[in-house]
């Protein structure tokens, strides 16, 4: 038997205006998808926005359905119309925002676990980290360097 520590490091912004003008462009373009979201249902919504190698944002937000909960997440509307539109270009950033029109979100919200595997996998196939910011409406900003830091032990197709 052996034991090992699995450990991650973040940086923690107090608020977006202490990103880089580069991070708080991307952050304001998620924000700015954040608030076209389609969730009447769960008043939660979710803006994410990519930075591609080639310069190109691309922009998702959540979609839900009358026939919950079969709608989808920010990350992944934004992922995957980035490999449809873009496919072989790696992704450099990813920015996500969250609100509810409940009640005001003022922590981080990070992907939720399938948002964590379908962005690994791209991590993994583009054989290069991606950043990842992620904040509420308001309050602090979370960063990681890579996207795998959020998800340790995952799940890729070298075990298929």
């Amino acid at each position: 038997m052996r034991k090992i520590e699995v450990t991650t490091s973040v940086t923690i912004f107090n608020n977006i205006s202490e990103l880089s003008v580069d991070d708080k462009l991307l952050m304001d373009k998620a924000i700015e998808a954040r608030k076209k979201a389609y969730a009447p249902y769960s008043k939660f919504s979710v803006g994410a926005a990519l930075l591609l190698e080639n310069d190109k944002i691309i922009l998702g937000n959540n979609q839900e359905s009358a026939a919950y909960p079969s709608g989808m997440c920010a990350e992944r509307v934004a992922i995957w119309k980035a490999g449809s539109d873009f496919p072989g270009v790696k992704i450099k950033k990813l920015a996500i925002s969250a609100s509810s029109s409940i009640s005001k979100v003022d922590k981080p919200i990070g992907p939720c676990g399938a948002c964590r595997q379908t962005l690994s996998e791209y991590e993994i196939n583009q054989k290069e980290p991606m950043e990842v910011f992620f904040m509420g409406e308001v309050g602090e900003v979370v960063k990681t360097n890579s996207l795998l830091s959020l998800l340790p032990f995952s799940f890729d197709s070298s075990y298929l």
